[in-house]
């Protein structure tokens, strides 16, 4: 199939970026889009001109290093997919496919469709672990847990931190990526010392670094690769209250149920 591209260039994070635009004459629908993007690259390396930038690490959809807008898009057309695993067979020959990076302020563009998501990581340091030992692989079983919490947090934990919900939200709000994070760990015993504390720390990360606030918008919801639904916002937010009452000081516990 034949294709052209019209990709976000930019040198760097303070660089002035342009559209710029490619023809790839023989895509195959069995490829990726990211193995689309290598063939262009591979062009563009043998001319001497500078390969797109873009971040990718494990290809195969739980890393969460992958993602651009495709089309107005986070991750392109189909539902429950990570760029990655998108493949040209939801394009048809002709098209004209528009690539733009992550649009928000909390992350940076580093270069063309690259951007810096380290925000996520300093979210996830201001609360996202557990104190208590919770042993080797054996022990997995040693606390009882009713199947219905384990599934709601197995359902947050299945977050890989792409940032497409960030890219999807008018608002360009971090809320459904803080509250799995949040809500995985809280719904379980071993995280319930933490479990206001987290909340309120890291959403005051989450504050820190400048995202958006939440409206009920709900785009987060549908662009998310891994389909994580809204309602562990409405977790974050009843832990992030709760835990506010206690007026605890920063790092301290605040458990319950």
């Amino acid at each position: 199939m034949k294709l052209k591209l019209h990709i976000w260039r930019q040198k760097g994070p303070k660089a002035q970026g342009k559209m710029v635009t490619y023809e790839v004459p023989d895509a195959s629908e069995h490829m990726s889009f990211l193995e689309m993007l290598d063939v262009l690259n591979e062009r563009l390396i043998e001319k001497g001109e500078d390969p797109v930038a873009f971040d990718h690490d494990c290809r195969e959809g739980i890393c969460g290093m992958c993602g651009f807008v495709i089309n107005g898009l986070p991750h392109g057309p189909k539902q429950a997919t990570t760029t990655c695993q998108l493949h040209m067979r939801s394009f048809k020959d002709g098209d004209e496919i528009t690539l733009e990076p992550w649009r928000a302020g909390s992350f940076p563009i580093v270069k063309d469709l690259a951007v810096d998501r380290g925000a996520f990581d300093r979210v996830i340091a201001a609360g996202g672990f557990v104190s208590v030992n919770t042993g080797a692989a054996q022990d997995g079983n040693a606390i009882p847990i009713s199947k219905t919490i384990a599934d709601l947090a197995m359902d947050a934990a299945a977050c890989i931190g792409c940032g497409a919900c960030v890219a999807a939200c008018p608002n360009a709000a971090a809320m459904l990526f803080v509250a799995a994070k949040v809500s995985h760990l809280n719904l379980l015993p071993q995280g319930k010392p933490e479990k206001y504390a987290r909340a309120r720390n890291m959403v005051a990360q989450m504050d820190k670094e400048g995202f958006g606030n939440c409206t009920n918008a709900r785009e987060c919801e549908a662009a998310c690769p891994k389909t994580i639904g809204v309602e562990f916002i409405a977790r974050m937010n009843r832990d992030f209250l709760t835990g506010s009452l206690f007026d605890r000081p920063e790092g301290t516990g605040g458990g319950g149920a």
